[in-house]
């Protein structure tokens, strides 16, 4: 597994549209001309990758210096009625931690399930014993990948911020992806740097102070109504106050990469990084 990193490192959600191709070896090289820090490799529509083209992509990455986690597919639902649906999410999210791990990924990021018909409190029981068992399976073949389960922005997918952090602390060596758009659009709210700390400060007691230094952020503009997110939007197209959410990253040590989702992929995750550090040099 890698190491934890120094600091906080900036990158996108996927290959840079300003890559060479599509492919994740040209977006490695182009997230470190453009001088970020990190990539998430983007398995949403399913793990295509090959265990060389794996073996390759770890090996660039370490030679250039970016770190990377990988996001399983978005067809996963660990409380569907359906075992067979159950049963191929577990399938779905070992794949990607098995590829992810090959390529010296740190971490897998996933979404956990849907409600349905269940109260959020059946459900938890139900994607807790699910990932119990995918965890169980990631630890016996010493994959050396942290599983993120993600905070979610639709109020019909769970994943609050509450539910992600009991999970993390019911299972076994589960870790937060801390989305904070998702946030933002699930509360209606935790858009001040007041509420940026509290939300980090709860990770913090929940899960341990060394939590806030090896942690997974996602970050977008994002449009939202009654029933949560709508869509993802450029940052500077909407109200949220990534100023003040970059100053109370700063503030509360948090060390780990920050994966940009926006539309404006690579230039608002640059500009992200040119304020965070100018912030430091204030």
């Amino acid at each position: 597994m890698a190491s934890a990193p120094k600091g906080l490192l900036f990158g996108t959600a996927g290959v840079p549209f300003s890559s060479e191709d599509d492919s994740s070896l040209a977006g490695i090289e182009r997230i470190r001309v453009l001088g970020l820090d990190c990539q998430e490799i983007e398995f949403v529509n399913g793990v295509k990758m090959s265990l060389d083209t794996a073996a390759k992509v770890r090996e660039k990455a370490a030679r250039l210096g970016v770190r990377l986690s990988v996001h399983a597919p978005y067809h996963i639902n660990f409380n569907s009625e359906n075992p067979g649906i159950r049963l191929a999410s577990r399938e779905r999210l070992l794949k990607t931690a098995r590829i992810g791990a090959a390529c010296g990924a740190a971490s897998a990021v996933f979404h956990a399930a849907f409600y349905g018909k269940d109260t959020p409190e059946t459900a938890y029981a139900t994607v807790k014993r699910e990932l119990a068992a995918v965890q169980s399976i990631v630890r016996s073949e010493r994959l050396g990948i942290t599983l993120r389960v993600e905070t979610m922005g639709k109020r019909a997918q769970f994943g609050s911020l509450d539910e992600v952090l009991a999970l993390c602390r019911d299972v076994d060596g589960l870790q937060p992806c801390l989305d904070f758009s998702h946030l933002y659009a699930r509360e209606g709210k935790v858009n001040s740097y007041r509420e940026f700390e509290r939300v980090l400060s709860k990770v913090a007691r929940k899960l341990g102070p060394r939590s806030l230094r090896n942690v997974h952020i996602h970050i977008a503009g994002i449009h939202f109504g009654d029933k949560g997110e709508i869509k993802h939007l450029n940052l500077e197209e909407t109200p949220f106050r990534y100023d003040e959410w970059l100053q109370a990253l700063r503030d509360l040590g948090v060390e780990g990469l920050v994966i940009c989702e926006s539309p404006n992929l690579e230039g608002d995750a640059v500009m992200l990084k040119k304020l965070y550090n100018a912030q430091a040099a204030k």
